[in-house]
């Protein structure tokens, strides 16, 4: 099927258009996006006439293609084979570490690469994958898959990897030294990461932690305080310690359960620091209301989700993301960023989520060292879509499954005839 050069009568986000476009009854006006050669040459306000070649979407709604910040394609479709899984995530992570046994490189290929199908067909373009890494002398299986897997889907989506390793790996300096060291190795697709929490809290460790990422130019990637422990301070002291070393690249933090469990003027003061910090945070909202507050034959009373709207007041940049995937930590997903948003926007109470929040589905430039546009446009950038053929802005994201992907100007997935010139 040829490439469309122009989309006609498209609804837009609020947050994608600039601040002068018109507007009707407070709803911005439908644009006509021209293409060319793969790429958004124009974006402008629709006029009454559509041209006979254009494709008229009749007000469906658009977004560019997804970013998934935080994901776990190692451990992703590993439930069916497990047996009882306690509740919780350290119940989590026993049934995780009892299933390696299992793990081969074509067991983890075979499963990283249908997860990697299931996000392209969805209109996902850049991919964060975290892989679990528990020794300190030896590269985890999943690692150099990933980094193949990297390479083999590099024209379709970005893959990058971050090194999942335990708080205590970074006691030592000269171990972490180590292995930040073989994550840069891998090459500029790798972060070092780490999973802190209060059960494994050491100070000391995770200085060394973000030292050797300093000192290795090495972008950072974070589990911190998945949990509702109100005295759990890796959110805080990670932004301080960043304050004081000066740290220039990007670091994220995931998960941060903790702030919904601390008094509000103490959560509001660390996001405060985070704020002055090259901190973007990710929240995971499908994986930490079932691990969050969770007791075996009792409701849970708590909801797990961080602190995403006082965040976004402060100017963070935050994403939500798929998380895991039909593993111990998350039974259900789909490598679908807007399952997370449907999520979100249900447990946080978001208003207009396709208007305002669908950003955080999108802005890839939050994960990046450079500092975020102020202003994210379409123009200049690939034709990378995601057309809805049956939601509206009132319900998105309802009615979502109904969907044609553009990559560069080409349908890559769906069916556009509702859209073709007729």
């Amino acid at each position: 099927m040829s490439a469309p050069a122009l989309l006609d009568n498209v609804r837009l986000p609020r947050w994608l258009l600039p601040a002068d476009w018109p507007q009707r009854d407070g709803v911005p006006e439908l644009a006509r996006i021209a293409i060319e050669a793969g790429r958004v040459r124009s974006v402008q306000p629709a006029t009454a006439e559509s041209p006979p070649s254009a494709w008229n979407l009749d007000g469906a709604l658009a977004l560019p293609c997804f970013v998934d910040a935080h994901t776990h394609l190692d451990k992703a479709f590993t439930l069916p084979r497990m047996k009882q899984v306690q509740p919780g995530l350290l119940g989590a992570i026993d049934a995780m570490l009892a299933d390696r046994v299992h793990w081969t490189p074509a067991d983890v290929r075979e499963r990283a690469s249908r997860g990697l199908q299931w996000a392209w067909e969805c209109g996902t373009s850049h991919l964060r994958t975290h892989v679990d890494w528990w020794e300190p002398e030896s590269v985890p299986m999943a690692w150099p898959v990933m980094a193949e897997l990297a390479q083999e889907w590099a024209s379709r989506v970005r893959l990058e990897q971050v090194s999942l390793i335990k708080l205590p790996l970074f006691e030592d300096a000269a171990q972490a030294m180590r292995l930040a060291r073989q994550v840069k190795a891998t090459g500029p697709h790798a972060l070092l990461g780490g999973f802190v929490h209060s059960t494994n809290w050491s100070e000391n460790a995770l200085r060394n932690l973000l030292v050797s990422a300093q000192a290795c130019d090495l972008d950072i990637d974070l589990h911190v305080d998945e949990e509702l422990n109100a005295s759990a301070v890796g959110l805080q002291t990670t932004a301080r310690i960043l304050n004081e070393i000066g740290y220039q690249g990007r670091v994220v933090c995931g998960h941060i359960c903790a702030l919904a469990a601390q008094p509000e003027a103490q959560a509001l003061a660390t996001l405060d620091a985070v704020a002055r910090a090259p901190i973007t945070v990710v929240s995971l909202p499908a994986t930490n209301l079932l691990l969050q507050d969770a007791v075996t034959g009792r409701t849970p009373r708590l909801r797990g989700i961080t602190l995403v709207k006082e965040a976004r007041e402060r100017g963070i940049p935050l994403l939500f993301a798929s998380d895991n995937v039909q593993d111990p930590f998350c039974r259900v997903g789909s490598f679908d960023p807007v399952e997370a948003l449907g999520t979100a926007a249900l447990v946080a109470q978001l208003d207009e989520p396709f208007d305002d929040w669908s950003q955080a589905l999108c802005r890839g430039d939050w994960l990046r060292r450079e500092a975020p546009a102020a202003q994210p446009t379409l123009v200049g950038q690939g034709a990378d879509l995601v057309l809805f053929t049956q939601a509206d802005r009132h319900g998105w994201p309802s009615r979502t499954a109904g969907r044609v992907v553009l990559r560069e100007g080409r349908v890559t997935q769906g069916d556009p005839a509702p859209f073709l010139p007729r």
